[in-house]
Formats: structure tokens, sequence, C-alpha cells
């Protein structure tokens, strides 16, 4: 049962994570910035929800796998964000490839645990 869980909230995070990227990519133009704002968003969403349904209001865990490893895995996207690097590497645009990765593990740790303090606060 957890499984089926599991599979509904990551259609449903995949399902915001293309709507939101798709969004962005139309305002702003195509490029890695959409796949940025998804698993930096995503990284500060885990650390809140975690924080909040363990420390603060505590849920049932198969909720909480419901929303972290359903819905949250489905909507972060590591595996596009290492393609558009790898992109952006090929075509030679070394200075926004490394902004794009070493930005993301930078910005998603904060993200992370501004996630986290938030919920303390809560």
């Amino acid at each position: 049962m957890a499984a089926i869980w599991v599979a509904l909230g990551g259609a449903i995070g995949a399902v915001s994570r293309y709507l939101l990227s798709g969004w962005i990519n139309t305002s702003l133009g195509p490029g890695p910035f959409a796949i940025f704002v998804v698993n930096i968003s995503g990284a500060f969403l885990i650390g809140f929800i975690t924080t909040l349904t363990q420390d603060r209001f505590i849920i049932d865990p198969h909720h909480r796998v419901f929303i972290t490893v359903g819905i949250l895995g489905g909507y972060t996207t590591f595996s596009t964000w290492t393609y558009e690097t790898m992109q952006l590497i090929q075509n030679g645009e070394y200075l926004r490839a490394g902004l794009n990765s070493g930005g993301s593990l930078v910005v998603g740790l904060v993200a992370v645990y501004l996630g986290i303090i938030a919920a303390r606060l809560i």
C-alpha cells in the first residue's frame, strides 16, 4: 500500500515540476534556471516538511513518506539537473555549467537549512 501512495505522490510532484518549469521556461526562456528553481524549492520544502512533521506536528510516517518520497521525489529532478549541466559543458558554456552545478549544491543546502529553521519557528 505504501508503494501506491508513493506512486500517487510522485505523479503529483512530477506534474507540479512540469507545470512550474514550463511556466518559468515560457516566461524567461529555456535554460537550466527552471530546474534550478524546482530543485531549490524542493530542497526548502523537504527541510521544512520533514522538520515540521517530525518535531512540531507529528504525523503518521506513511503520510510523511507520501509527501517527501512521493511528492517531493517526483517534484525535484537530479537527473534533469545533471543532464542540463552536461549540455552546458558540451556547448562550451563552462561558467554557466559551474554556476548551475555549484549554485544548485550550495543554494540547495541553504534552502534545506532555511526550511528546517522555518519549521522550527512554527
